[in-house]
């Protein structure tokens, strides 16, 4: 049993046991600073606690594979949860970073006195939708229109098309849903072998992912922090993204630290073989697309094995691989809104219960969905690449929000919203400068340490599409492998 915390422990010990790693280690695990620093009904401190300990742990299991005995792992459950909510404490050159956040994204009221959430950071999701609509794209055009419609056909209708919209639905709404039935019995994640070769030790390093070639092909927002986690752990993460597609400059500048950061062109002779080229020399390919858009060219998990047997294959999805939604498009907002989660929130702010008129929506304080996600698939990363060195063969790890949203409801809702929301000022020593292509930044220190030692990150965000799509020379390893 972990020490510390009796609320976080219990939930580390389980995520260790789903993901399949060693018993006897998260009796090495302590939790500092327990308790609720974010305001809201769930118990968002008991989940980042869990996951950032978890991967920690992962981390350290994998520093000992490699020779470097730990003792302890530990964690200040006050930073992982501003962790959990790094973008928000993000400065650039002592200002505010790049909006998030699109003017047309957020909440409208439906003909059925509903509430629909548009998702609309991308342009191509804001043209859509206003397709959808037959309106212009204008928050007030945006607003009538939506009157017009019925809130479950309104989500039905942007979902055909493509487009990013949920329903504000109550917890009991949600657990009459199919796609909750579906994923009922799913663990928070899930570490699978998938194919068959040769043990790959990594041999000694001063770091636990030295070595590890990473290829990151995640945009928002679970996938890059997954990347982050492994980079800040040692590990050589390459970020590739194509120069037509459309990024979220905050989540650029916030998941960049410890990363490089290539353009490879699948539309472009050559685009595809590149980069299975990168695939065949990586040991980690972090996957953000929704199930099944990659088979259609080629680069499905089964295709990128072949190209690289000993492969680890890092998944993340909205609403999991199976029930009827497991191809919808989703966004950690979006989830909360279908859920429940931001019903239940709504439900026990100040007032919200009893507002006259729609109480307006209070999502979670943190895009905790995203977050754990990318500390989850950062723990099944870890332990893949000890069962890897150890027994050999192509592995799976996969989670979804919808895996983590049920985690994080499963903590319990008796944390306070009216708790006080902290700003830059009050989180000043859990905060570090970087340098870098955008300026002067402030940046949440990563979180967690192994026998004292912090983990870091060896480069600042940069600009997409700056380095070579060409991994660095292997550290800590034998470079021809």
């Amino acid at each position: 049993m972990t020490t510390g915390s009796d609320e976080v422990s219990p939930v580390l010990d389980r995520l260790w046991r789903q993901a399949g790693g060693d018993p006897p280690l998260p009796a090495r695990v302590e939790f500092t600073r327990p308790g609720q620093f974010l305001p809201s009904v769930f118990r968002v401190d008991r989940l980042a606690g869990a996951v950032v300990g978890a991967a920690t742990l992962a981390a350290a299991a994998l520093g000992e594979e490699r020779g470097r005995p730990f003792d302890r792992v530990e964690v200040d459950v006050r930073h992982a949860q501003v962790a959990f909510r790094s973008e928000r404490y993000l400065r650039v050159d002592g200002g505010p970073p790049p909006a998030g956040w699109a003017p047309l994204s957020g909440y409208y009221r439906t003909g059925d006195d509903r509430w629909v959430q548009l998702h609309c950071n991308f342009v191509h999701h804001r043209d859509g939708a206003a397709a959808v609509l037959g309106v212009d794209p204008e928050r007030e055009q945006f607003a009538s229109a939506v009157l017009r419609w019925e809130g479950a056909a309104l989500e039905e209708a942007m979902a055909e098309a493509g487009m990013c919209a949920s329903l504000l639905r109550s917890p009991e709404e949600w657990s009459a849903h199919p796609q909750a039935a579906a994923v009922a019995g799913l663990p928070a994640v899930e570490v699978v072998r998938v194919g068959d070769s040769p043990p790959e030790p990594l041999g000694p390093a001063d770091r636990p992912a030295s070595g590890v070639r990473v290829l990151d092909l995640s945009r928002v927002l679970a996938g890059p922090v997954c990347g982050r986690t492994l980079a800040a752990h040692g590990a050589d993460v390459m970020r590739v993204g194509a120069p037509e597609l459309p990024t979220v400059p905050l989540t650029v500048i916030d998941t960049g630290p410890g990363k490089f950061s290539a353009h490879v062109d699948l539309n472009a002779p050559g685009g595809r073989e590149q980069l299975l080229d990168l695939v065949g020399r990586a040991d980690v390919v972090v996957d953000g697309f929704r199930p099944g858009a990659l088979e259609g060219r080629g680069l499905g998990i089964a295709d990128l094995g072949k190209r690289r047997p000993g492969l680890i294959h890092a998944s993340l999805s909205a609403y999991s691989h199976l029930g009827p939604w497991a191809s919808r498009r989703g966004y950690d907002s979006l989830v909360q809104t279908a859920t429940g989660i931001v019903h239940a929130g709504t439900v026990a702010a100040p007032g919200g219960a009893d507002e006259a008129g729609p109480p307006i929506p209070v999502p979670l304080p943190a895009q905790a969905l995203d977050h754990g996600a990318g500390y989850l698939l950062s723990l099944g990363v870890l332990v893949a690449l000890v069962r890897r060195s150890r027994e050999g063969g192509s592995w799976m790890v996969r989670t979804s929000l919808l895996q983590v949203r049920n985690l994080l409801d499963g903590l319990g809702r008796d944390g306070s919203p009216e708790v006080r929301d902290p700003d830059s000022a009050d989180v000043a020593d859990l905060l570090m400068p970087l340098g870098g292509d955008f300026g002067a930044l402030t940046v949440v220190r990563p979180p967690g340490s192994i026998d004292g030692t912090a983990p870091r990150w060896d480069r600042p965000p940069v600009i997409p599409g700056s380095d070579p799509p060409v991994f660095p020379e292997r550290a800590g390893r034998d470079p021809s492998g």
